[in-house]
Order: C-alpha cells, then structure tokens, then sequence
C-alpha cells in the first residue's frame, strides 16, 4: 500500500516560479556601480576613467583660455598701434596746414618753434614733456600725448647738389622748411609691453615770400 502526502496551503497564495532561459549567447561581465534611483544597480564610469576625462578636459579649456587671452591682447595691441598712428597723422596734418600759410619763423630751438602768422599774431609749437601743444591767442591745443622723444629743425630753401636735402640753417630769418620728427609710444595697461610707434618726419616748406 502507497501512502501520498498532501501539502495543504493555508491561505497562501502560491509563488511563481522563475524560470531562467538562456538563448544561446554567453553572458557579458558588466561594470556596475551602485546608483540612487529605483533602478539599484547601473552601468557607469569607473573612478580612473573618470580622472582621466577630468585632466584632459582641464588641459584643453587651459589651453583653449591660452589661446583666447594672446589673441585678444594682439588684438588690443594692433588697435593701439591704430591709435598712436591716427593722432599721429591728426597732428602731422594740424601742423601743415598752419605751418603753410605762417609769414615767418621767427625764433627757434630744438623744442620750440615760433611763427608770425598770416594775421600777424604769433603761432607758437612746443614739445613740453610727453606733449606737443599748439599756442595762439592764449589758447593751448594739444596735439599728441605719449611723445617718447620730439625735436625740430630748421633748413633753407635751396636743395644741396646731387642730393635730396636742404642746407640746414641755424638763422630763423633765412627758414623756408620746417622738419619734425617725433616718437609716440603708449601702453595697453600696466603689466603689458610698451606700444611704440615708427618714428614720424616730415619736411614742411613755409610758403610766404617774406
């Protein structure tokens, strides 16, 4: 005689059961690290590869910052130059035009030019400092700043054989052309390097017969 034993379930409902079914394929080792979401466990980056992606990000924005700052400050520097040459040539034209039309010189030195102007008032031309001015009538004009070096000279009218220049003279009365010459140089901002211009010359002739 067989006797069955019968398992009587009281009350519970029953489990399912799990089947695992493998296709075929092997099973691929994953990376894991603990997340906070509801999902427990996620795939991601593993300390080491995360450092490395930090330094390397941190060189190219170091390097991209480098880039950016020299090519802004060659920017700013050619602007500066822009400028010296701008006011440079303001009061190259200035000085021409006034200088023409003078009746005559009637002092000079090296810093300094004085002119009878065609009204008869006295036309004054200075390097003072770091500054040229223009004086008429009691009314000073400043033409340049951030003069380096300036000077004047004074020649006839008559050129020097077989070459293109004038006899210089050291008498205002026998003047007829003007040279200037001067130098400009300006920084951008403290710690950056001198802005210098070329040196600007020119040769203005006194057009008055006197």
């Amino acid at each position: 005689m067989v006797f069955k034993t019968t398992s009587t379930n009281l009350g519970r409902p029953a489990l399912p059961k799990t089947t695992s079914v493998n296709l075929g394929r092997a099973a691929l080792p994953r990376r894991l690290s603990h997340g906070i979401g509801f999902g427990g466990l996620q795939s991601g980056f593993t300390i080491v590869e995360f450092l490395v992606g930090l330094v390397i990000s941190v060189i190219l924005l170091s390097q991209i910052c480098a880039l950016w700052f020299y090519s802004s400050r060659s920017f700013v520097a050619q602007m500066n130059y822009v400028d010296l040459d701008r006011t440079s040539q303001y009061a190259l034209d200035s000085m021409s035009r006034d200088i023409r039309q003078v009746k005559k010189l009637t002092a000079f030195t090296t810093n300094q030019l004085v002119f009878t102007d065609y009204d008869d008032k006295e036309l004054r031309f200075q390097f003072s400092g770091t500054t040229l001015t223009r004086m008429k009538l009691g009314i000073k004009k400043v033409l340049l700043n951030d003069c380096t070096s300036g000077t004047f000279a004074i020649y006839q009218r008559n050129p020097v054989a077989g070459v293109y220049d004038q006899y210089p003279t050291a008498d205002p009365a026998t003047c007829k052309l003007v040279e200037l010459r001067w130098t400009c140089a300006k920084k951008i901002f403290p710690s950056a390097p001198t802005s210098t211009e070329s040196m600007q010359s020119a040769k203005i002739v006194i057009r008055s017969n006197n």
